[in-house]
Order: structure tokens, then sequence, then C-alpha cells
């Protein structure tokens, strides 16, 4: 049980820092060839911090495992709102730009309910299984087309001012940064995936379950770790930003991905998970036109992690 759980933290520390090192090299190689900060923040970077969830998706997919990699998902977004923009938002209240609150909040519900709907076959179909197919996976991604078109109207149009600050290195440290990090990637995530499945071995409990709390908040430690150091610089709504935008990316882009690759059996017991995904979603709007407009106050916050951890709970009590 020690060296499973030594296992465990040493994969985490492998995925994040395999995510820093491939973002430091990537953004290093674009800026060679010219390509604007702002760009490299809204497309390497923001896909880099997604790579620990991709890559445990990914690796779970091969394997078989296929609760942990629905279970990472779900739970990453619902510890993405409820735990890291709720202890991000108990250090800093948060502003949040309009675009936001009316455009980009409303596309992360939009991609659960379309989770929920493409992976209900049983319920709205009649069917005997339920399954995220390859022909949903497909749709995911061209709802994950039509946000990344909106993401660069936004980059154009100079509706976002704010880039990203690059370091450049030479041609061959870039090289390596890549190498390393792809390399740091794959490892922490099959070790990571090892770990889950003996956990859940050894404790009694499902595999979705390890999924959506330890391997989740794991593969989120980099946008904890992003809005956290956002917010005690006073730079909040990157903060919100990169939560809102992490949820995205992982519903759209990571769980398309992976059911391209293996198409994923989706149990009723998930709909709870959904179902708990959707109200942090709503609540996150709701809380935008609450009190103080367009803005996360400490006491939302606080309601926020509250909630966090009585759905461990009863996840836990449930399960």
């Amino acid at each position: 049980m020690f060296l499973t759980i030594i296992l465990l933290i040493a994969g985490f520390i492998l995925l994040i820092k395999g995510a820093n090192y491939l973002v430091d090299g990537s953004s290093s190689v674009a800026k060679r060839f010219g390509i604007s900060s702002l760009v490299i923040g809204l497309t390497v970077v923001a896909f880099g911090t997604s790579t620990p969830e991709l890559v445990v998706n990914l690796i779970s997919a091969f394997q078989g495992t296929t609760d942990i990699a629905i279970g990472n998902i779900i739970g990453s977004n619902i510890a993405n709102i409820l735990l890291i923009l709720g202890l991000t938002g108990m250090i800093a209240p948060i502003a949040v730009k309009s675009s936001t609150t009316w455009k980009e909040i409303p596309f992360a519900l939009l991609a659960v309910l379309v989770t929920v709907v493409m992976a209900n076959d049983v319920l709205f179909s009649g069917a005997t299984e339920s399954f995220l197919t390859r022909g949903d996976g497909l749709i995911l991604l061209g709802f994950f087309a039509v946000f990344m078109y909106y993401i660069f109207g936004i980059a154009k149009n100079g509706a976002d001012e704010e880039s990203e600050d690059v370091k450049t290195f030479g041609t061959l440290k870039s090289i390596l940064l890549i190498i390393g990090g792809l390399a740091f990637l794959v490892i922490g995530g099959k070790w990571i995936v090892d770990a889950a499945i003996m956990l859940a071995k050894a404790w009694g409990l499902s595999e979705a379950v390890i999924g959506l709390t330890i391997v989740a908040v794991g593969t989120s430690l980099p946008e904890m770790i992003t809005s956290i150091v956002a917010a005690l610089k006073g730079r909040s709504d990157i903060a919100i930003g990169n939560v809102v935008g992490s949820n995205i990316f992982n519903i759209f882009w990571i769980l398309g991905i992976t059911s391209i690759i293996k198409p994923l059996p989706f149990s009723e017991n998930s709909n709870l998970d959904m179902v708990a995904v959707t109200g942090a979603t709503v609540l996150l709007f709701a809380w935008m036109i609450v009190g103080k407009r367009h803005q996360l106050e400490r006491w939302q916050s606080a309601v926020f992690v509250v909630l966090y951890f009585v759905y461990i709970y009863l996840l836990l009590a449930i399960r």
C-alpha cells in the first residue's frame, strides 16, 4: 500500500513537471517561429495545462479502465469549480469579465448537457447499454472547433489584450524540453493509472470513485497552481478563465479524443456526478448575477468549498 501511494505521488510529480516542460519547450519553439504570445497562451499553454487529464485518459482507454477515464474528466470539472475556484476566491474576490459570464460559462454548461444527452443511450434511445461512441467523440470535437474559433476571434479582435510572457531557449534545449516533457507525461500517467487501479482494489472502491477523487484532483493540480498564483498576483480574471476554459477543454477535446480511440461505457451511476458538475456550473453562473455582478465573492467561494466536501462525502457514502 505504501509503495502504491508513493507510485501515485511520483506519477503526479512527473505529470506536472512533464506538462511544464512541454509548455516551455513548445512555447519557445512557437516564439522562434514568430507566433504571438497571445496565440501561444490560447493554444500551447491552454493545451499544456490539460495534458495531464489527456494522458491519463488515453492510458486508461488503451488499458481498458474506462471508468477512470470518465471519472477523471467529470471529477476534474467538479474539482475545478468547487474546490479550485473556491479556494482561489477565498484568497481574493474574483472579478469576472462580462464575456466569461455570458459566453464562456454557458459554453461550459453546454458541454456538460451535450455529454449527458449523448452518453445516456439507455435513457434517451432505449438502448440496452450506454456508450460515448466514436461518433459522439467526433461531435464533441466539432464543438471544440467552434470554441477554438471563438477564442481566436477574441484574439483577432483584441478583446483579450493579455498575453503570456514566453521564455525562449536554444533550439536543442527546446527540443529536449519537449521530448522530456512527453516522456514524463507518459510515464507519470502510466504510474497514476496503475496506482489508481491498485488503490481501488485495496480499498474496495470502484475505479470510477478513484477517478472522480484522487486522480481528478491530481490531474487538476496545474489548474490549481495557476489559479492560486494568479489570485495572489491580483490577476483573478486569469484564474476563472483558466478554470472555465479547462472545463470546456476537458469535455470537448479530451473526452472527444478518448471516445474516438475507444468507445467509453457510461454507467447510470455517473449521472449523479453529471448532476453535480451541472449544478456547480449553474451555481457559478448564478453567483455572477447574485450579490456583486460579475464577481465571485469570498462567501460564495466558501460555499463552493463546502459543497465540494459534501459531494465527496456523499460519493463515498453512496458508492
